[in-house]
């Protein structure tokens, strides 16, 4: 089923009789979600509205991220979450999964700069909030929640963000000889201190990167006096072009799961005397990217974040809800999806 309007869409799902799932670009698909009758919102595609000036962008579900990207690049504005580079994503999928990139330390994630959403709930209903509509009877914050609901409250068809203007210069910052835990306190006099840093990233093959963006003048002063304050980490030198846009590297061995954890930066050093060496550790050591041998979870002691498998075999979640989570999401879900045609994506 590949729906070409929000009516089209809205009549498949009142005439829905079992499951569906929603893909768009079919990139940010966790195991155990895409189960059920496939839903195709990659014809739903186009900007609605575009004014530079007052930093909005409205844009249809199945538009690609990279139309957004070059559209929003010939204005001088971005996208300030930095969604990953996914080939093939769409701007419904980084909406629904609250994609973020690197910036996240800077700006938040996809949710903080959405303003607006249309979607069809489970009854074949079209809702609206935000943005330059509001029709919202449901008593509930919907921006908010549509971002990351993963397609088990509605499908998303419409979208309004508030773009950011593109920096001037960007520079970045490498201590390649540290390794994941060393990478953990550079990062935290980075981000302590008064140099707007945009990113702050761990890889094994480039060491501690860290990212100053913004005019020209001021990223050279905060570059230098960042310089001097990590001089003790080690060798720095500087990167003008890294990728940062680049997704998480995939697993070297494609028989092991690839787990997903966030904690608090604090909390990292902890969590990684447990952990085989990581494959990425992101948002000054909030994310970490590990890969396990296929069907072992990572053993982890109790720590104020948690763990999804994201590559592998299965559904898994690390520590499973609690109670008073697991009733609130289910709440919500009989409140949207009353039938249950979007359980396919749980």
């Amino acid at each position: 089923m590949r729906p070409e309007t929000e009516a089209d869409l809205a009549a498949l799902i009142r005439d829905a009789t079992g499951p569906l799932s929603v893909i768009g670009g079919g990139t940010r698909l966790w195991p155990g979600e895409g189960q059920g009758a496939r839903l195709d919102m990659t014809a739903m595609t186009g900007v609605t509205l575009y004014e530079p000036e007052a930093l909005t962008l409205v844009v249809r579900a199945g538009t690609p991220l990279q139309t957004v990207r070059d559209t929003l690049a010939a204005e001088g504005q971005m996208l300030g979450f930095e969604p990953d580079d996914l080939p093939g994503s769409t701007i419904g999928g980084v909406a629904a999964t609250n994609a973020a990139g690197a910036r996240r330390v800077l700006a938040g994630s996809a949710r903080d700069a959405l303003i607006g959403v249309r979607f069809v709930d489970g009854q074949g209903q079209v809702i609206r909030n935000g943005g330059r509509v509001m029709k919202n009877v449901t008593g509930y914050d919907l921006v908010k929640l549509m971002a990351g609901s993963r397609g088990q409250l509605g499908v998303l068809t419409e979208l309004s963000f508030r773009t950011t203007p593109l920096p001037q210069v960007t520079n970045t910052l490498q201590l390649r000889e540290l390794d994941a835990a060393g990478a953990i306190p550079a990062f935290t006099v980075a981000l302590g201190g008064p140099y707007d840093v945009s990113a702050a990233r761990w890889t094994p093959d480039h060491g501690a990167l860290i990212r100053l963006e913004g005019l020209r003048a001021s990223v050279a002063s905060r570059s230098a006096e960042l310089a001097r304050r990590l001089s003790d980490f080690g060798s720095l030198s500087q990167i003008e072009d890294h990728p940062w846009h680049r997704p998480a590297p995939a697993a070297a061995d494609p028989a092991q799961d690839v787990w997903r954890i966030i904690c608090r930066p604090s909390q990292a050093p902890t969590l990684l005397e447990r952990l085989p060496q990581p494959m990425l550790l992101d948002w000054g050591g909030a994310l970490i990217h590990v890969a396990m041998p296929r069907g072992q979870a990572p053993d982890l002691p109790h720590f104020a974040g948690h763990a999804r498998r994201i590559a592998g075999q299965g559904a898994a979640i690390l520590p499973p809800p609690d109670p008073v989570t697991d009733r609130i999401l289910r709440d919500l879900r009989d409140r949207f999806d009353p039938r249950g045609i979007f359980r396919g994506a749980r």
